[in-house]
């Protein structure tokens, strides 16, 4: 599988500090980043949003604004999901990488490579099936969900946190092999919910028989 580092980007150059804001609003007119870094004397100091430079005076230079910088950064040995991590909690869609020793500055991660990095996980190129559980925040046990899957032959390609609500934790599961429907009905055993919809799931086609019964026999 390519690796991470692989997708680090030079194809821009950073923009100097001592570069005017009309060239910068010039190069963000010509690119569609929301942020690119910035250097002073090949040092990263911060990264300018495309969404800020509009608002700057064009005669005046990046410096004049350098407490309008973003500090946001990843460092070389960050695993993808980190990177993600970045992307996500300062909304951008190129986030610069530095070396982890000496700091220095080697490129640019951009948002359309690492999800395609994503895309050749076995999470997602693996074929298998998706399961959204939920339960209370303090009952659920990973050791506990891998256990079920596996008792029931199936294999684990993927299992991340899909949301957290008051009390209770959504998790989406990427299972290859094993029977759907015994693991689906194993998890309600232990008392997960099912917030996913599968049509191998033997309960919901029970209550759904029922309930045609019933409403045909009210019908009569």
């Amino acid at each position: 599988m390519t690796e991470i580092n692989d997708y680090i980007s030079n194809d821009y150059p950073a923009l100097a500090c001592d570069s005017t804001i009309a060239a910068t609003q010039d190069f963000f007119e010509a690119e569609s980043f929301s942020h690119f870094p910035v250097l002073n004397e090949g040092i990263y100091i911060g990264s300018i949003a495309a969404d800020d430079v509009e608002t700057l005076d064009s005669d005046k230079k990046l410096v004049d604004y350098r407490y309008a910088l973003e500090g946001f950064f990843s460092r070389k040995s960050m695993m993808w999901l980190d990177v993600l991590e970045v992307f996500a909690k300062n909304h951008c869609t190129v986030v610069p990488v530095l070396d982890d020793e000496t700091n220095a500055y080697l490129g640019y991660y951009e948002l359309e490579a690492i999800v395609k990095f994503f895309y050749e996980t076995p999470f997602l190129k693996e074929q298998g099936g998706v399961i959204v559980i939920r339960k209370g925040i303090n009952d659920y046990s990973m050791s506990q969900i891998t256990q079920i899957i596996e008792s029931n032959n199936g294999r684990v390609l993927g299992v991340f946190i899909s949301d957290v609500q008051n009390e209770s934790i959504e998790i989406t599961l990427k299972i290859a092999m094993g029977p759907m429907n015994d693991i689906i009905q194993t998890f309600r055993r232990y008392n997960y919910e099912i917030v996913s919809e599968h049509q191998e799931d033997q309960y919901l086609i029970n209550l759904k028989e029922r309930s045609d019964y019933l409403n045909r026999f009210l019908n009569i």
